[in-house]
C-alpha cells in the first residue's frame, strides 16, 4: 500500500473513531431521558426530572465534543480524499448536508430548549422539547449511516459524463435496504452504550453510597433498556445486518469469519487465531455447521470462502478483520449475560444490594465504547479494498497532491488537540457525577 494512501487512512480512522465516542452515548441517552421525563409527568415525581436533568448536562457535554470533533471530519473529504468527493460527492453530499441540518438545527435548538427552558416551559412542553432532542439526533444518526450504506451497497444512482456519479433516487438513497439494517443494528448499539453507562453511574454512586434515590432509578432503567436492546443487538438486527453482508459482499463475510476454504456446512468459529499466511485457523474452537445455518437457514449450505474469489478483491487486513468482528460479538454476547442476570436480580429485588453486581455493572463502562467500536470496524475494514462497493476503489479515492508528510503532519497535530479535548471532557463528566443529579445548573441560580 502506498505510504500516502496508509496515512489518510489512518488519520481518518482516527479522527472517526475519536468522533464517534460522542454521539454513540447521545444518540444512545437520548431515549433514555424522554423515558426519564415520561416518568416524571406520569408519577409527578421530581425525582425523576432531576435524573433527567444530570443526564442531560452529561448529553450536553457529549453533544459539544461530538459537534467539535465531527466538524474536521467534513473537511476531511476535500482535504485528504478529494478524489473520493469528486467521484462520489453528488450522492453523499446530499445526506451529509441534511445530517448538518437536523443535527445542527434540530437537536441543538431543542437542547437549549431542554437545558435552560423547564422554568419557562410548562412540564409538558419541556417533555415535548426531550422528543425533539431523541428525533434530532437519532435523525443525523440515519443520515450518518444512510451515507455509509451507499458507500456499502451504492443504489439511486447513474454514472455523468465526466465519470462522477449522481444522484438519480433520492428515495432509493434513503430506503437502502442496507441503511434501514445498518442504522437498526447501530442504534440499538448506540442505546447499548447510553443503557450501560446510565447503570454504571448508578452502580458507582449505590457503591459509593451517595444519591441513593436518584441511584436506584438509573440502575433500573438502564438494566431494562440494556437487556431489551442487548437483545435486539444480536437478534434481528445483526442477524439482519450479516445476512445484507451474506447476499450482497460475500467475500466480506468469509474474511470476517476466516473461511479460507469453501465448505459445505460451514462452522461458526467461536474462538481461534486466523493464520492468513497458512490460510487456516489455529487453535479453533467452532460450532460445526453454524455459519452455514446462520447465513442460509440451513445446516449443510455452502458457503464460499475466500478461495472462491481473487485475491485482488480480499479485505486487506483479514486478522484485523476477524478480530474486531468477533471481540464485537464475543462483548455483544456478555452484554446480553450481564444484563440479564442484573434484571433477574431486579425483578427478585435484590439488585441493590447485591454488591458484586453493582461492581460488574460499574466496570463495564468502557466496553460498549469498545464493543461499538469494534463494529465500525468490521464495517469499514470489511467494505475493503472499495471506498464505495464495486465502483471506486481505496487506493483510487484518496488526494494524491498531499504527500505521506503532510498528512503525517496533520495527524499528529489531532493526536494532540485530541488528547486535550480527551482530557477536558473526563473533567467535566467527572466533576457531573461528583456533583450529582441534585446540583443545580448555574443557570437557574
Amino acid at each position: 500500500m502506498d505510504s500516502a494512501l496508509l496515512v489518510h487512512r489512518i488519520h481518518f480512522a482516527f479522527t472517526v473513531t475519536f468522533h464517534y465516542l460522542f454521539p454513540q452515548l447521545t444518540m444512545g441517552l437520548a431515549p433514555l431521558i424522554v423515558v426519564l421525563k415520561t416518568l416524571a409527568l406520569r408519577r409527578n415525581d421530581d425525582t425523576y426530572n432531576q435524573s433527567a436533568r444530570f443526564w442531560a448536562r452529561i448529553f450536553g457535554i457529549n453533544f459539544v465534543m461530538g459537534v467539535v470533533t465531527g466538524i474536521p471530519m467534513e473537511f476531511q473529504f476535500g482535504t485528504n480524499w478529494s478524489h473520493f468527493s469528486r467521484f462520489a460527492g453528488g450522492v453523499i453530499g446530499q445526506t451529509l448536508g441534511m445530517e448538518g441540518m437536523f443535527a445542527f438545527f434540530l437537536e441543538s435548538a431543542f437542547l437549549g430548549l431542554f437545558l435552560y427552558g423547564e422554568k419557562r416551559l410548562s412540564p409538558r412542553a419541556h417533555w415535548w422539547s426531550a422528543v425533539a432532542v431523541f428525533l434530532g439526533s437519532w435523525l443525523s444518526g440515519f443520515f450518518i449511516v444512510a451515507t455509509d450504506a451507499w458507500m456499502q451497497h451504492p443504489v439511486g444512482y447513474f454514472t455523468a459524463a465526466d465519470g462522477s456519479v449522481q444522484l438519480s433516487s433520492f428515495w432509493q438513497l434513503v430506503l437502502n435496504p442496507w441503511a434501514w439494517w445498518q442504522y437498526a443494528h447501530n442504534m440499538s448499539g448506540a442505546v447499548i452504550t447510553g443503557s450501560l453507562v446510565m447503570a454504571s453511574v448508578g452502580a458507582f454512586y449505590l457503591l459509593w453510597g451517595k444519591f441513593q434515590e436518584h441511584a436506584r432509578i438509573f440502575v433500573k432503567v438502564g438494566v431494562i433498556a440494556g437487556l431489551f436492546f442487548s437483545v435486539l443487538q444480536l437478534f434481528p438486527t445483526g442477524d439482519g445486518q450479516g445476512r445484507m453482508i451474506s447476499q450482497n459482499q460475500p467475500v466480506t463475510l468469509a474474511a470476517m469469519e476466516a473461511l479460507f476454504v469453501t465448505q459445505t456446512g460451514a462452522p461458526l468459529v467461536i474462538l481461534g487465531q486466523p493464520n492468513v499466511e497458512e490460510r487456516k485457523i489455529d487453535n479453533p474452537l467452532e460450532v460445526p455447521d453454524a455459519l452455514s445455518f446462520l447465513t442460509y437457514r440451513a445446516w449443510k449450505a455452502d458457503v464460499q470462502g475466500l478461495d472462491a474469489f481473487p485475491k485482488n478483491l480480499w479485505p486487506e487486513n483479514i486478522a484485523l478483520l476477524y478480530y474486531s468482528y468477533h471481540i464485537m460479538v464475543g462483548l455483544g454476547t456478555i452484554f446480553i449475560a450481564i444484563t440479564l442476570v442484573a434484571a433477574f436480580l431486579l425483578w427478585r429485588g435484590k439488585l441493590f444490594s447485591a454488591r458484586w453486581m453493582l461492581w460488574i455493572l460499574m466496570l463495564a463502562l468502557p466496553f460498549p465504547y469498545i464493543a461499538n467500536t469494534a463494529g465500525w470496524l468490521t464495517a469499514e475494514l470489511g467494505r475493503q479494498p472499495w471506498l464505495v462497493y464495486g465502483l471506486m476503489r481505496t487506493a483510487d479515492g484518496y488526494s494524491k497532491m498531499v504527500s505521506a508528510g503532510n498528512g503525517m503532519f496533520t495527524l499528529l497535530g489531532f493526536l494532540g488537540m485530541y488528547t486535550v479535548l480527551g482530557i477536558l471532557f473526563l473533567f467535566l463528566v467527572r466533576r457531573e457525577i461528583e456533583q450529582g443529579p441534585l446540583a443545580e445548573m448555574s443557570s437557574h441560580h
